[in-house]
């Protein structure tokens, strides 16, 4: 199982309407539905022993550190296939997501081959790091010495966080890896593909294995007259990019800069940009759930063919089974700073919600299980999203009142709890912000009922078997 094919967006502090940093990434998989779950992990529930399911890797007990934090997770709900806790908040307000799977080329395979027995994966990556970790700097310490060690059988990219920076991982082959620092005023699109690019080896804000420059060197990787490109020398620029990865990069720069210059399948768009406004939670949701809007390529609009509709793979889509914005905030105390929005099913039928993460439990409505259940709302999602792509032109609009009306409603109870548990701390605190939590999922677990209610009353008279003697 894996999933292959999610949606990285990161924001930096100077660059979101309200001073706090985000990082955010749709989970998506393939043809099998893969439901997912929002849980807390305490530090006694953290594992004392690991042996990653899917490639069997043991991990050293002296690398399982013995003093584990509190972290919020996203796992796969059946746990077969191991974790797969995909993103969350510690108790320090260090936020990771991961991963986005990325490409890569033969010359790179050649040299350090993703491994064929053994190593990590993105099952392993959060659960054998989050934990561990007290700024975004140490996270990419951490994972860098996991591939180092231990090796991994896939490429991946990852983000880490906290109030002040974003750092953003991507592996390069079997044991490398590169990463970089993103800066204050700038946003980043990260599709399936590799996606750093300008690379500067002496400057702080670039990290990466430590032999990776004399690699680069050694064996003539450098295709540039210039400098060191990233995606030139270990990505991929393939037609499929153009069709699969480079066009969400596309639209998200649309969106963000009407004036952006390019087309949808150009390989070389930027990983650093800067966006003509602030950018707030809403602007993150749209493009998470976005589909090619108000262009030839939406397959709900009518502007394109049919042929036009099929040709570029948008952002939010039927395989969308997980989607979260990691956000630390800078304009409220440190123990109610970290906040994971959270949807579940297809961007394009769900709200986020906004969950504090310095908690002990999880709603049960977010606590899902494998099998179809209504009283969990990915379940719950999944049903809407599937009835309302049978006519998005009628059902889209009611989508579009019951998320304002659900985003609104969120963002009043966290105000409201927000002045409400000045001064307290501890478990006192953590009740208070389980209970609005909870609150917060009820309200969006009532609206998603009350939407499918208005959704089975709007379609009733649409139905193809019907018959009426008016008629």
């Amino acid at each position: 199982m894996k999933q292959t094919e999610c949606t990285t967006i990161l924001v930096g502090k100077n660059a979101t309407i309200d001073g706090s940093t985000m990082i955010a990434r749709s989970e998506d998989g393939g043809r099998t539905i893969i439901p997912e779950r929002f849980d807390v992990v305490m530090p006694a529930d953290q594992p004392k022993h690991y042996e990653a399911v899917i490639s069997h890797q043991k991990i050293d007990d002296a690398d399982l550190l013995d003093n584990p934090m509190r972290y919020t997770s996203a796992p796969d709900a059946s746990g077969k296939n191991g974790i797969w806790a995909a993103a969350g908040i510690n108790s320090d307000n260090v936020a990771m997501t991961a991963t986005e799977t990325i490409t890569t080329n033969a010359r790179i395979q050649g040299i350090d081959p993703l491994l064929t027995e053994g190593g990590l994966g993105e099952e392993d990556f959060v659960t054998l790091t989050l934990p561990y970790i007290h700024s975004p700097k140490e996270g990419v310490e951490r994972v860098g010495y996991l591939l180092e060690k231990y090796g991994t059988y896939e490429m991946n990219g990852m983000a880490f966080s906290d109030k002040d920076e974003i750092w953003y991982l991507e592996t390069v082959g079997g044991h490398h890896w590169i990463a970089r620092r993103i800066p204050d005023d700038a946003y980043v699109v990260a599709p399936n593909r590799l996606n750093i690019d300008e690379f500067d080896f002496e400057s702080e804000d670039f990290m990466s294995s430590s032999d990776l420059k004399n690699l680069i060197e050694e064996y003539q990787l450098n295709p540039d007259q210039d400098g060191y490109n990233m995606r030139h020398i270990f990505g991929s620029a393939t037609i499929k990019d153009a069709h699969y990865n480079n066009p969400r990069a596309w639209y998200v720069h649309k969106y963000f800069d009407p004036e952006f210059k390019g087309q949808p399948g150009d390989q070389d768009q930027p990983f650093i940009t800067y966006a003509k406004k602030k950018i707030s939670i809403e602007d993150i949701k749209f493009i998470e759930s976005s589909h090619y809007q108000d262009t030839p390529f939406d397959a709900y609009g009518d502007m394109g063919t049919p042929e036009q509709k099929k040709t570029f793979r948008p952002i939010g889509i039927n395989r969308n089974f997980e989607t979260h914005i990691l956000q630390v905030r800078n304009d409220v105390p440190a123990e109610i700073a970290g906040v994971q929005w959270l949807a579940f099913g297809p961007n394009t039928f769900n709200s986020m919600v906004p969950f504090y993460t310095n908690i002990t439990t999880t709603p049960a409505s977010f606590q899902t299980g494998p099998k179809f259940d209504l009283n969990k709302i990915f379940w719950l999602n999944k049903l809407a999203a599937q009835l309302g792509d049978t006519n998005f032109r009628v059902y889209g609009a009611l989508e579009e009142d019951f998320e304002q009306k659900s985003l609104a409603q969120c963002h009043k109870i966290q105000h409201e709890t927000d002045k409400e548990v000045a001064g307290l701390s501890g478990s006192e605190l953590e009740a208070k912000l389980n209970e609005a939590n909870q609150k917060m999922a009820d309200t969006v677990y009532n609206n998603t009922v009350e939407l499918l209610g208005n959704m089975v009353n709007e379609g009733h008279g649409l139905m193809t078997l019907k018959y009426d003697l008016l008629d």
